[in-house]
């Protein structure tokens, strides 16, 4: 009995320090955050003008005009090509895999995920901007991003898919739906919320980027004139991480002001997911 009574007391002891372990690195990470996002929205906010959005970058000073537009282009770009290729897979993953295709497509998609993006960068530096000769280029960018996008989409849209209840498949058939039309006009249909949610997460991790985008869209100080290939292109993170370290104020502010931007672009994006998430019939399951 005494024994008994012993092992429960140390199994409350041990359930009471992990509970106290947990919390405590909860508000260890919590305030930590907290104090990184005020810092970059103080510091960002301060450094915000109309000209910032008027004007290209000027060597180490001018505005954000032309970083703006080409991490719009290129995540908008690469968020097309991989939800093209990743909601194929993952449909084909849900309602075709099972045989040694589906397997060998989810462990390649398994694979993408733990590889660091700066290798997917140099991957793409090879083939793209020096086998093919695109050079630094809103194509190349854009490509190595999707690469990177293109596993989490894949994995969200077969979960999403896998998701739907079965009775909602079983009465398209049941009313004479032939295949096609039960995947595109039923299942795509209620999956769509799931679907759309792992395509806006793949974007918010691929806006934050700079290594992949070193390799393949290289800078510019100039706006995109509209060419594809042979043309690097400008972007926020490439400011952040190489204005950050002149010493100049100009440099500085322009940094911070990406950041700044940057911070806000995927929060928003976050932002929008979760109300996907919020609004999707299996949300709350």
């Amino acid at each position: 009995m005494i024994a008994t009574r012993s092992w429960i007391r140390w199994r409350r002891f041990k359930s009471a320090l992990g509970w106290t372990l947990s919390g405590a690195a909860f508000l260890a990470l919590a305030v930590a955050m907290i104090q990184i996002l005020f810092y970059v929205f103080a510091k960002g906010f301060k450094s915000l003008s109309f000209k910032l959005f008027a004007e290209n970058t000027i060597g180490v000073g001018g505005g954000l005009k032309n970083a703006i537009l080409g991490t719009l282009l290129l995540s908008g770009t690469a968020m097309i090509l991989a939800a093209l290729v990743g909601v194929a897979a993952g449909l084909y993953l849900s309602e075709y895999g099972e045989g040694r295709m589906a397997s060998l497509t989810r462990f390649l998609s398994d694979v993408l995920v733990g590889v660091p993006s700066i290798v997917l960068g140099f991957v793409g530096y090879v083939t793209l901007t020096v086998w093919l000769k695109w050079r630094f280029s809103l194509a190349a960018g854009a490509i190595t991003l999707a690469v990177l996008m293109l596993p989490y989409i894949v994995r969200s849209t077969e979960l999403a898919l896998r998701r739907v209840a079965s009775g909602i498949r079983e009465s398209a058939y049941a009313l004479g739906c032939r295949d096609h039309q039960v995947v595109f006009k039923v299942l795509l249909k209620a999956a769509a919320p799931g679907i759309g949610t792992g395509i806006l997460l793949a974007l918010a991790i691929s806006a934050g980027e700079t290594a992949p985008l070193l390799y393949t869209a290289g800078w510019s100080n100039y706006g995109w004139s509209g060419r594809l290939i042979h043309e690097p292109v400008a972007y926020l993170t490439y400011v952040i991480w190489s204005f950050i370290g002149e010493p100049f104020h100009s440099a500085h502010a322009l940094a911070y002001a990406a950041a700044f931007l940057i911070t806000a672009l995927i929060l928003l994006i976050n932002l929008i997911a979760r109300l996907l998430i919020a609004t999707s019939p299996h949300g709350n399951r």
